[in-house]
Parts: structure tokens; C-alpha cells; sequence
């Protein structure tokens, strides 16, 4: 009887090595293929942010205003643009929605919500130099909900 037991125990354990042994010869594509959206453009500059005077009025995309939602202003990328933008000093990011026109202060690239802003610590120094990355361009208009994101 024991000698049963050890036969099996034995075949489960070579079973098992094989299998790792043969899994670990077919391609793992999560290792090798880039998980990361694709960027369709770039651009570098200083962001701000803006909350509490133009919260729950509306948007230049005619959403209202939420500073609790991660969205930002733009001056000329498509409303329901994905947009991630990185603090560049702290590496620190989030991902925003463009739903607003602006900034219209000289030298600056993108305006936050709060929400964002605070996600990468914006908030505290009111501006910081950041990338933005276009993940996807939007088509012009902002569905309900995807603010919200």
C-alpha cells in the first residue's frame, strides 16, 4: 500500500514538473508584447489646474463643470480626447478626459480638474512642468459618463 502511494506520488510530481517545463517553451506574449496605448502625440509644457469657481457651470464642450471628475482643458485637441499627462519632476500621472477649452494664460499647455491635479500632487504648487500624451483622439463631443473615468 505504500508503495502505491509513493508511485503516485511521484507521477503527480513528474507530472507537474512536465508541464511547467513545457509551458515555459511556449512564447508568453504578455512578456513580449507592449500592454502599454499606443501615443499618438506629445507635447511638453507647464499645466495648471482650476476648480471651485467654474465648478457645475458648463463646460466649452457643454458638459458641466465637475472638479471631482478627471478632466481637463485644451486648446485645440478634440473633445473625448484620452489624454495622459505626467508630472515630470515627480513621474507621478494621471489619465483625463478633454472636455473644457484652455488654458488661456500665456506659456501653459493644459488645464486640470481638481481630481487630476491632485492624483499627481498638482494641487499643492498650483503648476508643474508635464508631458501630455494623446492616448486617443476624441470625435468631437464627450458622452455622458466618460468624464468620469
Amino acid at each position: 500500500m505504500l508503495f502505491k502511494a509513493r508511485k503516485g506520488l511521484v507521477r503527480g510530481a513528474f507530472t507537474s514538473l512536465l508541464v511547467i517545463l513545457l509551458s515555459s517553451c511556449i512564447p508568453y506574449t504578455s512578456r513580449t508584447m507592449n500592454l502599454e496605448p499606443a501615443v499618438l502625440l506629445s507635447e511638453v509644457g507647464i499645466a495648471s489646474w482650476y476648480g471651485p469657481k467654474f465648478h457645475g457651470r458648463k463646460t466649452a464642450s457643454g458638459q458641466v463643470y465637475d472638479m471631482y471628475a478627471k478632466t481637463a482643458a485644451h486648446r485645440t485637441l478634440p473633445f473625448g480626447s484620452i489624454v495622459r499627462v505626467t508630472d515630470l519632476k515627480t513621474g507621478k500621472n494621471t489619465i483625463v478626459v478633454i472636455n473644457d477649452r484652455g488654458p488661456f494664460v500665456e506659456g501653459r499647455i493644459i488645464d486640470l480638474s481638481l481630481a487630476a491635479a491632485q492624483e499627481i500632487g498638482l494641487d499643492k504648487n498650483g503648476l508643474a512642468k508635464v508631458k501630455i500624451e494623446v492616448i486617443r483622439l476624441g470625435n468631437g463631443t464627450v458622452e455622458e459618463g466618460q468624464a468620469s473615468q
